[in-house]
């Protein structure tokens, strides 16, 4: 688009200089603003088809991570969050017992980075992450060395200051160049903005909502004895706990009936999760399947609490069991939605929302927050993931 910006005005300055009387300069324009929005809407369309193929698995590249650090994280989060870029990760290697040999949500554990030549074959991998600190030199360059034998395209993830480039402010001064690191989390600009947005967003949802709402909570009363909306204390930013507020969609009393069903648990990590679950209501299920029962924490958008958009609100049990890399998704304010939500809700694993919410935390924009809402709703509708 960019060349058929310049070949215009090109064109415009010599029809200028020369003034041709069969050439009018307003078709130029015309053609040129014609061009560019064609243009740009073709690559739209065919990033949209290629990211959705990726998406599905078609045409992807199978790679393997070299290192399961920060770094290594990174990538993974990136690629969870952004599954259009078109890789399939078929698993991590790193010296460290404890990291290479356990998984971080799909990424799979397959040892110390000596097994990286029988992976290579038996994975049939296209391409590797080497995401090891710079002070593993010698070791990096051997990696590259038997990528380099087998054809396989190897690519070195810098680990300045062990940061993405979202985080990583260029400059200079005089001519001198400056790098600056930008603060992990939100500076108060970027807090007031959010803030707006939320107050503006729950306002105008629970104004509209209200009729909704009040149709819920009878149907609540009706259906099983006990309060309509539910309070549970969470914990939001920097470890603060806060009131949220749910419709009630269990019956009364179920938190005390919750270590007798503990051992169902149908996923990972410090969170129960029970697709059928005993202590649910016959409101309760629908209210979940349509996330309806969330309505409430607009009231704790409105207050402060929480955001419109943002990591899981977690449990103060849950807390507890975080390794010291989940702690990161604690440095925000928790949302009624995030990426988490509109990437598989309950189907992705505890590892993979914290990689999410990480990722949202590090690639924050107004942008992204209007696209995650937008989103949300064909999520909500057809209750993918939902229980």
């Amino acid at each position: 688009m960019s060349t058929t910006f310049i070949c215009t005005v090109v064109l415009l300055a010599v029809t200028f200089v020369l003034q041709p009387l069969e050439y009018s300069r307003l078709l130029l324009v015309e053609a040129g603003i014609c061009a560019v929005l064609l243009l740009g809407m073709t690559r739209a369309i065919q990033n949209a088809v290629v990211g959705r193929l990726h998406a599905r698995g078609i045409g992807v590249q199978r790679a393997i991570i070299v290192g399961a650090g920060e770094i290594g994280r990174t990538v993974m989060r990136t690629i969870v969050a952004r599954p259009g870029l078109g890789y399939h990760i078929v698993g991590f290697v790193d010296d460290n017992p404890e990291k290479g040999n356990s998984n971080i949500g799909r990424f799979e554990g397959l040892g110390a980075i000596n097994n990286l030549p029988q992976i290579i074959e038996q994975k049939d991998v296209d391409e590797v992450f080497i995401t090891l600190p710079w002070m593993y030199h010698r070791k990096i360059m051997g990696v590259v060395r038997t990528c380099e034998r087998r054809n396989v395209s190897a690519h070195i993830v810098p680990d300045l200051f062990q940061m993405s480039l979202s985080r990583v402010d260029v400059a200079d001064l005089g001519g001198v160049p400056l790098v600056g690191v930008r603060e992990l989390g939100f500076g108060q600009r970027v807090r007031a903005v959010k803030r707006a947005f939320d107050v503006v967003g729950s306002a105008l949802l629970l104004t509209l909502g209200a009729p909704l709402l009040g149709v819920i909570a009878v149907a609540i009363r009706l259906d099983s004895p006990g309060p309509a909306i539910f309070r549970q204390t969470r914990v939001g930013a920097n470890g603060k706990t806060f009131e949220m507020y749910k419709f009630r969609s269990m019956y009364e009393g179920a938190e005390e009936l919750l270590e007798d069903i503990r051992d169902l648990n149908e996923v990972d990590g410090p969170i129960f999760k029970m697709k059928d679950d005993p202590r649910v209501t016959r409101v309760g299920r629908f209210l979940r399947r349509a996330s309806l029962d969330e309505l409430p924490q607009l009231w704790n958008v409105l207050r402060g609490d929480m955001s419109m958009v943002g990591p899981r609100p977690p449990l103060p049990s849950e807390v507890g069991q975080y390794q010291e890399w989940h702690k990161k998704r604690l440095e925000v304010p928790p949302g009624a939605t995030g990426l988490w939500q509109i990437s598989g809700r309950s189907l992705v694993s505890f590892d993979e929302q914290c990689l999410l919410d990480i990722y949202y935390i590090e690639n924050w924009s107004l942008w992204l927050d209007f696209k995650i809402v937008i989103q949300t709703i064909p999520e909500v509708l057809f209750g993918d993931g939902a229980y």
